[in-house]
């Protein structure tokens, strides 16, 4: 064989050896037994569909941009960050309350519990969210003329939404529960951003105004179609999981276990959005624009922290009623490992592309680049912690949880405040990378002090 042949069969040999490691990987985790490989199944899940449903997302704001112009796509980033905050404060902390109790009922064999748990919260939730919809447009109606005329019309819109929003959480904390990935992630994160970008493609070949009430007009339809779907999804999986029968019901348990859960939820919403709504509030349409897409783009970081959050939250809870100490720091330190070297990893490669990921937008967005450089501390600190709210909300310790996102979300406002009249949008990643490096810290002594648990990455390096 000559030389040349050779290296021809050994250049691929080596490109080969990579792709077969990885594949060999995959199936390890795809034919294996026991329930880490379980959580290991979910976390891939999870993760696989929070990676489509970035592409997906990304791609449709990328269009909405392109279509609407930064004034209009930032109009309509303010009332949809509206309608989130609204809606995750409508659910009452009853979808971290799903994902606290359903492992724990099936341990234990506790099936009206529940049964009850399943009816009542989810009916508690719809009824929470319609009157928070109704207030909004009540709100509206009396003090409308103090906000600027053009968020008007398109808030109004996008408060219909409130209640469905708020429904897809509280399924998709049930989905979650019983480590249902695909019915719990694929209709809010999938089909709802790809509906909204297939209304808005109806729209623009009609020729209608690519305006933020038409986007608005896009989200109550793929809102409602995807929270449908995921209702019969969700049925048809608890019609077989779980047989009919009573239902007993503890609304002075799960309310107690919510509140600080609601907290939780409130604060990490608050922590996601007050940037962008600083922002609105003190700068143009046109600089939220800009902003919301540097910080998005930069938060896909974040998609592997919530896809091994969502993976291993219910086992956590399952080994803590099981009083399996060994197995769960060993999940723990699991968790820890699987956060941040991932995130790290797609740090690394977002920074890199950073530049012509913005410039997909438009050329006017490439003056978001340093948000994301200064954006990256604060989601890498969070991620060397591991999933540590998961891990806390589920071992029991949601109210020094509640405590610590709330000082978050505080911080962020009040340096938000201060910094973005000063320094513009660099202020308000200032305000967000510094609450979120605080909050990392807080958790880990939480976690150390309270659980006897090491989450920080440097307390797992080499561990097994």
């Amino acid at each position: 064989m000559s030389s040349e042949n050779a290296a021809q069969i050994e250049r691929p040999g080596l490109l080969r050896g990579p792709i077969a490691g990885l594949q060999a990987a995959v199936r390890g985790v795809v034919s294996a037994r026991g329930d880490r490989a379980q959580t290991q199944r979910d976390a891939l899940v999870a993760f696989t569909i929070r990676v489509l449903s970035a592409g997906i997302l990304y791609v449709s704001q990328i269009v909405l941009a392109r279509w609407m112009g930064g004034f209009e796509y930032g109009i309509y980033v303010f009332v949809w960050t509206w309608v989130l905050v609204l809606g995750g404060l409508s659910n009452l902390g009853i979808s971290t309350v799903m994902i606290r109790f359903l492992p724990e009922y099936r341990e234990r064999c506790e099936d009206d519990k529940a049964r009850g748990l399943l009816r009542y919260g989810r009916l508690l939730v719809l009824g929470a969210s319609t009157l928070t919809a109704l207030a909004g447009l009540a709100g509206l109606k009396l003090f409308g003329n103090h906000l600027s005329s053009y968020y008007v019309l398109p808030a109004y819109l996008a408060l219909v939404c409130v209640p469905m929003v708020t429904l897809t959480d509280v399924q998709d904390g049930i989905g979650r529960g019983r480590g249902w990935m695909s019915v719990a992630l694929l209709p809010p994160y999938v089909l709802r951003p790809l509906l909204v970008l297939g209304a808005m493609l109806v729209a623009h070949e009609l020729g209608w105004p690519m305006a933020a009430e038409t986007a608005a007009g896009a989200a109550i339809i793929a809102t409602w179609t995807a929270t449908a779907v995921q209702t019969v999804l969700v049925q048809r999986r608890l019609a077989v999981d779980l047989p009919a029968g009573p239902a007993y019901r503890a609304p002075d348990l799960w309310l107690g276990t919510s509140l600080p859960l609601l907290l939780i939820t409130g604060s990490e919403l608050l922590l996601q959005t007050s940037d962008v709504l600083i922002v609105s509030h003190f700068l143009t349409p046109t600089d939220a624009a800009i902003y919301f897409a540097a910080a998005k783009t930069m938060s896909l970081v974040m998609f592997v922290h919530y896809a091994v959050g969502s993976a291993v939250a219910n086992r956590f809870a399952a080994l803590n009623a099981r009083g399996d100490r060994a197995e769960l720091v060993r999940a723990v330190r699991d968790a820890v490992r699987w956060t941040f070297w991932p995130s790290l990893a797609a740090a690394a490669g977002i920074l890199a592309l950073g530049w012509p990921l913005l410039l997909l937008f438009g050329p006017q967005f490439t003056a978001g680049y340093p948000v994301m450089l200064i954006l990256v501390a604060g989601f890498l600190g969070r991620a060397a912690m591991g999933p540590s709210e998961f891990i806390l909300n589920m071992l029991g310790q949601q109210k020094a949880c509640a405590s610590v996102i709330v000082s978050m979300a505080i911080l962020n406002i009040v340096l938000g405040i201060v910094l973005v009249p000063r320094f513009g949008s660099l202020g308000a990643a200032i305000a967000t990378a510094s609450a979120l490096l605080l909050g990392a810290l807080l958790n880990t002594v939480v976690a150390r002090r309270r659980l006897g648990l090491e989450i920080a990455i440097w307390r797992n390096l080499g561990r097994t």
